[in-house]
């Protein structure tokens, strides 16, 4: 048996509560590194199963990297991974900037 809607919604809502930064990942799914790169403090919130992030946030991306994600994460460095999403892939030569729109994230929260 499934996880009834009732109990993602409240497995949603909690995973909104623990996500303090979010940050990029290259399109591998692994978390960027180098140049200016940082996670970013972050809030989100929950409607129903589906999570998303409160605001835009800005990334300094290094040079030579695919933004190809974004993830949740529950601390600054290190910590949980609590989702994210694919992106539409962007390439850097050289270094710059990302722009993460909250409105453009979100993740479900599901039984699969």
């Amino acid at each position: 048996m499934a996880a009834s809607p009732a109990l993602l919604d409240l497995m949603a809502t909690a995973a909104a509560a623990a996500i303090t930064h979010a940050g990029l990942v290259d399109e591998t799914g692994t978390e960027l590194t180098g140049g200016d790169y940082a996670r970013l403090p972050a809030t989100a919130s929950a409607d129903g199963a589906d999570v998303r992030l409160g605001g835009d946030l800005t990334f300094q991306v290094p040079a030579a990297t695919t933004v190809g994600g974004w993830r949740a994460y529950d601390a600054s460095t290190a910590g949980a991974s609590w989702g994210g999403s694919d992106l539409t892939e962007e390439s850097y030569t050289g270094a710059g900037q990302y722009d993460l729109h909250g409105a453009d994230t979100g993740f479900t929260v599901s039984a699969d």
